[in-house]
């Protein structure tokens, strides 16, 4: 279940022009001078929202938002923007290889696996250097046109 964690950042800036203007917040600088007074400063108050949980203490990352604009997962493959499918691939345990940004890999407890982007189809490639006992590396390829639904289930499907 997750919580909605509700924080408040307080930014102080200088009214008076005798102090000088600093940035609210600065990572080079270890301290920061304040006016004696309150009325001397103006106070602006942020309040963030967010749907994780207050022990996890993260912030919504850049792959987070990629998930939320995936198309509908019935719609094809070919409708869904690059980001979006790497941030998907990513989400199905795939990370991508060093050497080749097309390619990915999984390895799942029955099998490891290497999905190929390809200008016209997505390949996928089961190995048999990995666990299960294949003879000889399977390999299956999916048209763009699938939905992300079919394709998905097909790969997860294993050999």
């Amino acid at each position: 279940m997750s919580a909605f964690h509700v924080s408040k950042l307080i930014i102080t800036s200088q009214a008076s022009a005798t102090y000088p203007k600093f940035p609210p917040f600065s990572v080079f600088r270890k301290s920061l001078s304040f006016p004696h007074s309150v009325s001397q400063c103006q106070r602006k108050i942020a309040t963030f929202v967010s749907s994780k949980s207050s022990e996890a203490g993260e912030l919504p990352t850049a792959e987070d938002e990629w998930l939320s604009r995936l198309p509908d997962k019935n719609k094809p493959l070919y409708s869904h923007s690059l980001p979006c499918i790497e941030a998907w691939l990513r989400s199905l345990g795939f990370y991508q290889s060093r050497e080749d940004r097309a390619v990915w890999l999984i390895e799942k407890p029955d099998w490891h696996a290497q999905l190929s982007l390809d200008v016209t189809d997505l390949y996928i490639r089961y190995l048999k250097s990995g666990p299960g006992n294949l003879e000889r590396d399977v390999e299956r390829r999916f048209s763009y046109a699938l939905s992300r639904e079919d394709i998905e289930n097909a790969i997860l499907g294993g050999p």
